[in-house]
């Protein structure tokens, strides 16, 4: 099956929000990207700059953990690496903003 090019991030965000309809799936990614912001002030409070590694696994860990669990497909983040991280965010502030139901 050949794999969608979207030209720009305005066209992959509704395939993005349509990998994410599980309400728990969508928790999870709020959760890690809420933790990966606490995570930044706290190293950067603290000047511990090798907490910062842990960013990719808290922010994959649970948006991974929420595909495999609850949404039971493949996250975008493999087909679509960077398009798929923007969305985290576009949608952690559509989430903040109640746009998308939490």
């Amino acid at each position: 099956m050949a794999v969608k090019k979207y030209q720009t991030f305005s066209e992959f965000y509704p395939f993005y929000l349509s990998q994410h309809q599980n309400i728990t799936c969508r928790r999870l990614h709020f959760i890690g990207s809420s933790l990966i912001i606490l995570l930044i002030v706290y190293c950067i409070n603290y000047a511990l700059w090798q907490g910062l590694w842990f960013i990719p696994v808290i922010g994959y860990g649970f948006a991974w953990l929420g595909h495999m669990i609850f949404e039971k497909n493949k996250p975008a983040t493999f087909t679509y690496p960077f398009y798929s991280l923007l969305g985290d965010w576009v949608m952690f502030k559509d989430i903040l903003t109640r746009k998308i139901k939490f």
